[in-house]
């Protein structure tokens, strides 16, 4: 690198290969020749550095001039200014490449958030009408849940299958911890998930959940923190399951104490692959090290959302034989976590945000242990009205869990999520005010360096999983607060560096950009019927081709993810040379030139089942009992209880002749299996009949 020296324009290499003293009376520079064609005001700001190129405009005209008889000092800051205007150029190409990458992420990731709303806003009926399969009153059911805990817990095979249990007993392979925890186990632990050794027993696993679930009932709706023994406080955002930066905040910070206390702002799981191994870990902390860890829910702390982003699945993978029962404890532990935390009385910490309507005295008042599931908002029974209010405090969880800030003033519905409310900073300051106060601290949302601070100070959000959305996307960061004045310090990391540093920038924002531009390709192919419906509603003539306007509008109207389609254009269609119309049957052809897909991405699973994530849910459901399997009976009442709400609904033997056909090795139940096929099967029906029609209408 290069700087001018102060008084003349010498060049002073930092290298040092050549070094010019301060006012050199032998430079060749000729400093007195340009400070004679250049303003006075002007040749301060050059050699100070802080020029712009309107500034320089008339440095500019004057390098108009012949090479030759340009000085070596000009030709050098002549080549820096084009080195430095073309790199600025470079650096804002690779920011609106990021931009509109971190765009498409984010809408495709409310989406699904947003269509999972909706799909338990329409099923909850189901929730509440269907009775129970086994006739037994819910009271029952209960029991049944409070028995798992005295259950005996068998072996599992580190690959997540079961072991033999006609061989003789071995000793567990994985770590050994005792309780009540302690340090050592701790370390032993950490360990052991560090390094994926043998996995921990589900015994262990059993009890730390049950410990937890205890503590965890002791504990107010809104925990209570300070910083007068510790004299500082860490604050930590979602972690979905990223071990490497749950290790990577320990490493750095130190483990929890009461003289270095965490909280850990919601959402530990879904979407990671070691999401067991993190809510195990931050379980085992607070019950190693009292006083040392607060956990507060966040809305992904729900078995409803984690049957379909990963969390379920990913328990199933490694305690095949034990899952069911693991889960209901898992269950357990979500109902008790508390709401938010309190810091000296000056600090909410809160895993989403707040509504205009927010009451921290009802909060405190309700109970928690009753929302089992946000998406299923609990049914009260008995004194009249009763209903409305249980649906006040409802919305006052709901609120607190799901809404976002936003620059603009006032409070509405959280469109983008479909849940929640966006709270403008009048908002905030009066919640701030009404409550005496000083700030919050919130997560909820990926931001590209970990943390963002929104409304003038007054509210901060924190996200501690960097790599979220692919390797280099963002950092996670943390936040300490330190002594009686919670002077703010926000620590920045990125986990898997030795990955990333190997990666240019250019590189990073190349990986990112396909990794988006794979999650939008599945997005297109979910939504191809309605988008080629209307695609040739807009060709008039059949010739395959629309205006640009058009398929802008056609792509929004679709699939309603808010994307600068314009800009993604080139990325996903070409255009004809000579009309400059789109070939809009490009859009679900988006091969590996384009996007550099790999073929091997994703599993035939996804690839066959194109709405397998919502199906599977659905599932869940119909299946009242858990069993794996959708009995005709189950299937016979959803179907009746649709009826109500459907014109046309179906008889009996219609029902039965259904739940037949999606039978198909007719062993009397439909596996998840079976109910996937059956979905793909009537699609690629519908698919062909639609086909046959549009070429009937062509001809």
């Amino acid at each position: 690198m290069f700087s001018l020296s102060e008084g003349c324009g010498c060049v002073s290499f930092r290298g040092g290969r050549r070094n010019r003293s301060l006012g050199d009376d032998s430079s060749s520079c000729r400093s007195s020749e340009i400070e004679q064609d250049i303003p006075k005001k002007l040749s301060k700001r050059v050699l100070n550095g802080q020029c712009t190129m309107k500034a320089l405009a008339p440095f500019l005209r004057f390098w108009k001039k012949d090479d030759v008889s340009m000085t070596k000092a000009e030709r050098t800051m002549k080549a820096a200014i084009l080195i430095q205007q073309w790199y600025r150029r470079y650096l804002a190409r690779m920011e609106v490449r990021r931009r509109y990458t971190w765009t498409i992420f984010q809408s495709i990731e409310y989406a699904g958030e947003q269509d999972q709303v909706k799909l338990y806003n329409f099923f909850n009926a189901l929730l509440s009408h269907m009775r129970d399969t086994s006739g037994r009153p819910s009271s029952e059911r209960t029991s049944r849940t409070a028995s798992v805990l005295e259950q005996v817990f068998s072996e599992e095979s580190d690959e997540g299958g079961g072991v033999d249990e006609t061989a003789p007993p071995k000793a567990s392979r994985g770590p050994d911890i005792d309780f009540p925890l302690q340090r050592k186990d701790i370390d032993l632990l950490i360990e052991a998930f560090r390094k994926k050794k043998h996995r921990l027993h589900p015994k262990h696993v059993a009890q730390i959940l049950k410990e937890a679930t205890q503590m965890l009932k002791r504990l107010p709706n809104i925990n209570v923190a300070t910083t007068s023994i510790s004299s500082q406080i860490t604050i930590c955002g979602d972690l979905h399951g990223k071990l490497d930066d749950l290790l990577v905040i320990f490493h750095k910070n130190g483990l929890p104490s009461p003289e270095n206390p965490y909280i850990f702002n919601g959402d530990f799981v879904d979407r990671g692959k070691k999401s067991l191994e993190v809510l195990l870990l931050l379980l085992a902390c607070m019950l190693a090290f009292p006083g040392g860890v607060y956990l507060n829910r966040g809305n992904h702390e729900d078995l409803i959302m984690n049957s379909r982003y990963g969390f379920i699945r990913e328990v199933h993978q490694k305690y095949r034989h034990n899952a069911e029962r693991l889960l209901k404890l898992i269950e357990g532990v979500y109902r008790w976590l508390p709401l938010g935390t309190i810091i000296n009385n000056r600090v909410f910490v809160v895993h989403g945000g707040i509504s205009d309507t927010t009451d921290l005295d009802m909060v405190r008042g309700l109970d928690r242990d009753k929302y089992v599931s946000l998406l299923r908002p609990p049914v009260a029974e008995g004194a009249p009205g009763a209903e409305q209010i249980d649906k006040v405090e409802w919305k006052q969880v709901f609120d607190i869990l799901w809404s976002d800030p936003q620059s603009t003033g006032g409070c509405v519905a959280n469109a983008l999520r479909g849940a929640g409310t966006y709270f403008g900073p009048d908002v905030t300051v009066s919640f701030l005010r009404k409550n005496k106060l000083s700030f919050i601290v919130r997560s909820h949302e990926c931001k590209p360096g970990g943390y963002e601070i929104l409304h003038n100070g007054n509210v901060i959000t924190i996200f501690s999983a960097s790599n979220y959305y692919e390797l280099g996307s963002n950092k996670g960061a943390y936040l300490k607060l330190c002594g009686n004045s919670l002077e703010r310090q926000f620590v920045q990391y990125t986990a898997a560096v030795s990955r990333t540093r190997r990666l240019t920038f250019r590189q990073r924002v190349g990986l990112v950009e396909s990794s988006a531009m794979r999650e939008l390709h599945n997005q297109i192919i979910m939504a191809r019927r309605s988008l080629e419906a209307t695609f040739r509603s807009m060709d008039v003539d059949q010739s395959g081709l629309i205006s640009v306007g058009d398929w802008c509008f056609a792509m929004e109207e679709t699939t309603h993810l808010g994307l600068p389609w314009r800009m993604l254009k080139d990325k996903l269609v070409r255009t004809d040379p000579e009309t400059r119309l789109v070939r809009y049957m490009d859009t679900f052809d988006l091969n590996a030139n384009k996007i550099g897909r790999k073929a091997d991405t994703q599993i035939v699973v996804e690839t066959l089942y194109k709405n397998k994530r919502s199906l599977e849910a659905i599932f869940k459901i119909l299946d009242k009992d858990n069993s794996g399997y959708i009995t005709l009976e189950e299937f016979s009442e959803a179907c009746q209880l649709l009826g109500k709400y459907m014109p046309n609904p179906m008889t009996q033997e219609q029902l039965v002749d259904i739940c037949r056909l999606m039978d198909i090795n007719k062993d009397g139940l439909v596996d998840l299996n079976e109910f996937l096929e059956s979905f793909r099967l009537a699609e690629k029906n519908l698919r062909e009949e639609e086909n046959e029609i549009a070429e009937l209408q062509a001809t």
